[in-house]
C-alpha cells in the first residue's frame, strides 16, 4: 500500500464533495486547516500516516533480523545557487546514514548477515520502510533488500548497487521526430533504453549463494518504462536503479 504524506496548510478543497473518518495512524499535529474548513463536508477513508515517536525514555533501536535503521538525510532546502526553495519543490530525501543493523536472517541452513554496516550512506527506494523520530532525527526502519545501494560521494553515478539492482545511464531523448520537427520538453516521449553502469552482486539463491546477473557495465539495455527510481546525476544525467528483472533486453 502507497502511503499518502500531507500537509494540511498545503491543500485546497476546492472541489473536495465527500470525505469522512479522517484520522491519523500515529500522533499528528495540525497547525491549521486554513481554507480547507471551507466546503468541506465530509472525509472518508482518507488516512494521514506520520512518524512513530519513540519516546525519550528509550535511548537505542534495535532493528531485527534482516532490517536495518537509517538516519534520513536532511531535505536540502536551497539549490546549488543558494536559492531558497519552498517546501513543495524540496525534494524528498531517498538516502542517509546506517546507524544499526539486524542479526542477519536464514535462507535454507544458512545465516546470512546484513551487507551494509553501520556508517554507510546507502539509497533506498519509495515508499517503503517505516518513519520514526528518535533522538531528534527522523529514521526509518527497513529491510536490508529495500536498500539499493551505497553511496560514498554526492554524484549517482558513483553508486554501489547492492543484491540484484543495476544503475542504467538513460538515454537521451529524441529532440526532432522522424520528420525533422523539432520537439518540445513536455512531448519527448521518456526513453526505456540505457547503458549499464554498476551492477549488484546478484541476489541469493536457496543455499545462500550469489547468483550472477545477466547485464554487465557497458551494456545498452531496454527496461521496463515503470519501474525503478530515478536520479539526476551532478552533471545533469538522467540515471535510473531498477532491479535486473526489470532489464527486457540488451541491444546491440
Amino acid at each position: 500500500m502507497v502511503t499518502t504524506q500531507m500537509a494540511a496548510s498545503s491543500i485546497s478543497a476546492k472541489g473536495f464533495v465527500s470525505f469522512e473518518g479522517l484520522r491519523s495512524t500515529s500522533n499528528v499535529k495540525i497547525a491549521s486547516f486554513g481554507h480547507l474548513k471551507q466546503n468541506m463536508r465530509f472525509f472518508h477513508g482518507l488516512v494521514v500516516k506520520a512518524a512513530t515517536v519513540v519516546a525519550p525514555k528509550y535511548t537505542s533501536v534495535k532493528p531485527l533480523s534482516d532490517r536495518v535503521l537509517v538516519k534520513i538525510k536532511t531535505v536540502e532546502e536551497k539549490t546549488v545557487g543558494g536559492i531558497l526553495l519552498p517546501t513543495t519543490a524540496q525534494s524528498n530525501p531517498q538516502g542517509g546514514e546506517i546507524v544499526a543493523v539486524g542479526e542477519g536472517r536464514l535462507i535454507g541452513k544458512s545465516k546470512v548477515e546484513i551487507s551494509v554496516k553501520t556508517g554507510t550512506q546507502v539509497l533506498y527506494s519509495k515508499y517503503v520502510g517505516t518513519e520514526v523520530q528518535f533522538d531528534g532525527s527522523k529514521h526509518l526502519i527497513l529491510k536490508e533488500d529495500d536498500i539499493v545501494g551505497i553511496l560514498e560521494t554526492e554524484d549517482i553515478k558513483d553508486l554501489q548497487p547492492l543484491n540484484d539492482r543495476v544503475l542504467i545511464k538513460v538515454a537521451e531523448a529524441e529532440e526532432k521526430t522522424a520528420g525533422g520537427l523539432f520537439l518540445s520538453e513536455s512531448s519527448k516521449e521518456k526513453p526505456s533504453i540505457g547503458t549499464v553502469v554498476a551492477v549488484g552482486p546478484g541476489p541469493l539463491d536457496e543455499e545462500g549463494n550469489r547468483t550472477l546477473l545477466s547485464v554487465s557495465p557497458g551494456n545498452t539495455v531496454l527496461y521496463s518504462k515503470y519501474a525503478g527510481n530515478d536520479f539526476k546525476g551532478a552533471d545533469g544525467s538522467d540515471y535510473i536503479i531498477l532491479r535486473a528483472s526489470d532489464v527486457m533486453a540488451v541491444l546491440s
